[in-house]
């Protein structure tokens, strides 16, 4: 660490930028609020999405819990581990389309990687804030990924401003994590998937809330694919519960701190396009503990023998803690013919970590 500034991590030896810079005028990424806006221009010609078509998979574990056939888009399998890359792939491309220099994205992890990802297969340099509290992991891929990392602060937001004040500088675009319309469009491609996958709607669609990207993505791609009926139903862990605190508030909430482990979902507020969505959709939104959502990781991985975050554990905790039965005992959700649980990442995580986090939360 010796000679970096502070806040900054060195390149790991022999890692590389790929591509060349295009030296021309840089587009603002401050774009239309509302998705009605903007017009889709697509990925630049000749270029295709950096995403992947995803599995979609009928769990027989999570079936038998559930009572229904539940299916899961398994979005831990894109190149840069989630679902993120759909989105903030979609948002660089435009951008380098436009002659964009330098890439910069505050991020608790997969947006990060999903924007390190972007830039190196654009050739352009890309600068990664992250909160102090980021796993090692999480910085060995995005240096491995040819990026810069920062640290900057306890939480994403610290992070954020640190990433708008590096984006002043000229031909720098600061890359949204899940606050923009380009970004909301790039996630609606997820749901074109599960249209051509199912072809009749499921009962319902649970996701995971951070920021509201992935949220307010699936809620425009539902409506494309005339399922505006399917309810959403949208998972956090208390502790990083602001988009549930908006929704019983009605209006943006700031939370104190973000005190849950599931820090990839620790947005302090979330993005106005989320509570929006729960004014033209059916949106349940519901809060499980640490401990609920990191019981759920353990179980998946001994059902699917797959390794997810937190912050997923909290879509699967619907399933796993009998949310969904609850919900129809209730009178809030409707009988379910099928569901899908979106499988939204993992790179955060390993097996010594997941050990870790039952030990904290008192897990045997």
């Amino acid at each position: 660490m010796a000679g970096s500034p502070p806040g900054l991590l060195p390149t790991e030896p022999g890692l590389q930028l790929q591509g060349t810079l295009q030296r021309r005028p840089c587009l603002s990424p401050e774009g239309p609020q509302q998705p009605g806006d903007l017009v889709m221009e697509g990925p630049p010609a000749g270029w295709a999405p950096f995403h992947r078509d995803t599995p979609l998979l009928e769990s027989w574990a999570l079936s038998r819990e559930a009572g229904t056939s539940v299916f899961l888009k398994c979005e831990n399998v894109q190149p840069a581990g989630s679902f993120k890359i759909r989105g903030i792939g979609h948002f660089c491309q435009q951008m380098a389309k436009k002659g964009c220099k330098h890439l910069v994205c505050s991020s608790g992890g997969n947006a990060g990687i999903a924007a390190a990802y972007s830039a190196q297969k654009l050739g352009i340099p890309a600068t990664i804030v992250l909160p102090e509290t980021a796993t090692t992991q999480v910085v060995k891929r995005l240096q491995g990924q040819g990026a810069e990392v920062q640290l900057a602060g306890k939480v994403w937001d610290d992070a954020n401003l640190r990433a708008q004040e590096l984006a002043k500088q000229d031909g720098w675009v600061n890359v949204p994590p899940f606050d923009h319309p380009l970004i909301w469009e790039g996630n609606a491609s997820l749901v074109r998937e599960l249209q051509a996958a199912l072809r009749t709607p499921p009962g319902a669609v649970v996701l995971a809330v951070g920021g509201g990207g992935l949220l307010a993505g699936v809620a425009a791609g539902l409506v494309e694919v005339g399922w505006q009926h399917v309810p959403i139903i949208a998972m956090e862990t208390r502790g990083a519960h602001s988009f549930n605190a908006a929704v019983q508030a009605g209006e943006l909430v700031t939370l104190p701190d973000i005190t849950s482990v599931a820090r990839t979902l620790g947005a302090k507020t979330v993005a106005r396009r989320a509570l929006e969505c729960t004014r033209e959709h059916q949106v349940l939104s519901e809060v499980v503990g640490d401990a609920e959502a990191v019981s759920a990781v353990q179980r998946f991985l001994d059902d699917e023998r797959m390794l997810v975050e937190p912050a997923c554990g909290a879509a699967l905790a619907s399933v796993y803690s009998g949310l969904l039965g609850r919900l129809q005992a209730e009178g809030r959700l409707g009988p379910l013919a099928s569901v899908v649980v979106i499988v939204c990442g993992g790179n955060g995580i390993d097996s010594r970590e997941l050990q870790a986090l039952k030990a904290t939360l008192g897990l045997s």
